[in-house]
């Protein structure tokens, strides 16, 4: 078996200290720090501007300890007045001074506490917000995806799911990449920042409750660890994982994976199939992209067809899962049609099918 040794584990080990949070897709807002910061430098430029404003009018203005407005005077005139603390040892005398004060002055003491007040306000709704947004989503959470890893691999398992019916508001994406993270909310996914190999990450994805686990990590260890953690935290989801070396599929299995594909050996195989008939590799490239085209796609046996043979049905019938068996469809074994067995069929994509979030469409009687 193929798989790094013990310092790559260790490394890994290391980076389980990286802070994890679930991010909810949403518009892009600026975060309430970022937000704070520039409503402080707008609030000390107004404070800037009103001090110069009233030092341009100086001698409009008394001082009762010296008489005179010096700049430092004049900053401390606006600091108190922004404020509203007013202690009055300096006052406008001058009309002009006094003119000032009404129609600029006052206006920019209010606008001074809108900008601090608001911001307060503004940032604790904002967080309020949040936190009972997540509430809200993770008790309606309940049979949704998680996808461990957004890369090419992870985009593309995603985006063939979601094309027979899977809303997007049922997926949720597990990556230590905050970028990644970005991206996926950006598309409309939850998602949740982390190394997926620790359960309290798992968790966060509430893969507890999760139907189906897809795992697309970059590394074969790191899908091992990951099926190992998720197969322990939900017995029943259906896990299905991708490995680069075939040779370390046996080991996906035995972790609990229902289903391993080796991305390599798979894109060879279709590269030699292109090479024998480039024809063939297309049709091939069509099946395995749903929503268009011919898709292969599994179905139930609707009772019409029960007592008939694979090949009178309606739909081009390639196989018959019968059980945990998966037998072709000119196989003896089969006989007849049982209400049962289940049908990979090929057949026309059409926008109107009916689809359900886990069935593949089902053709209407």
């Amino acid at each position: 078996m193929k798989l790094p040794g013990h310092d790559a584990i260790a490394r890994q080990a290391d980076e389980h200290l990286v802070t994890h949070r679930v991010k909810l897709p949403r518009k892009v807002v600026e975060r309430p720090i970022r937000q704070v910061a520039k409503r402080l430098l707008l609030a000390l430029f107004v404070l800037v501007a009103t001090a110069f404003i009233v030092y341009a009018d100086h001698d409009g203005y008394n001082d009762n300890s010296d008489g005179s407005v010096d700049l430092l005077d004049a900053f401390y005139y606006a600091t108190v007045t922004l404020s509203t603390t007013g202690y009055g040892d300096i006052t406008p005398v001058g009309d002009t001074a006094r003119l000032t004060n009404i129609f600029v002055i006052t206006p920019l003491r209010v606008l001074f506490l809108i900008i601090l007040v608001g911001t307060t306000l503004e940032v604790l709704t904002e967080r309020t917000r949040e936190e009972w947004r997540l509430s809200r989503w993770r008790s309606a959470l309940r049979d949704h995806t998680v996808v461990v890893g957004f890369g090419t691999k992870g985009r593309s398992a995603i985006q063939t799911v979601c094309a027979t019916g899977l809303r997007k508001e049922q997926v949720v994406v597990v990556d230590p990449s905050s970028k990644v993270i970005d991206a996926a909310t950006a598309d409309g996914y939850a998602g949740v920042m982390g190394d997926a190999t620790r359960s309290e990450v798992l968790k966060r994805a509430e893969v507890q409750r999760a139907r189906q686990i897809i795992i697309a990590t970059q590394r074969d260890d790191t899908a091992v660890l990951v099926t190992l953690t998720a197969r322990q935290l939900n017995r029943g989801a259906k896990i299905v994982a991708a490995v680069r070396e075939e040779e370390n599929a046996p080991l996906l299995q035995q972790s609990g994976a229902d289903a391993v594909i080796t991305s390599a050996s798979a894109a060879g195989r279709l590269l030699g199939l292109s090479v024998l008939s480039p024809a063939a590799g297309m049709v091939m490239e069509d099946l395995i992209q749903q929503g268009s085209g011919l898709d292969m796609v599994e179905r139930p046996v609707v009772k019409a067809e029960v007592g008939r043979g694979p090949r009178d049905t309606d739909d081009l019938v390639v196989s018959v899962v019968r059980g945990h068996r998966v037998l072709g469809y000119d196989d003896p074994a089969i006989g007849t049609l049982q209400l049962t067995d289940r049908l990979i069929t090929i057949v026309r994509a059409t926008p109107d099918a009916k689809v359900t979030p886990d069935l593949r469409p089902i053709p209407q009687d």
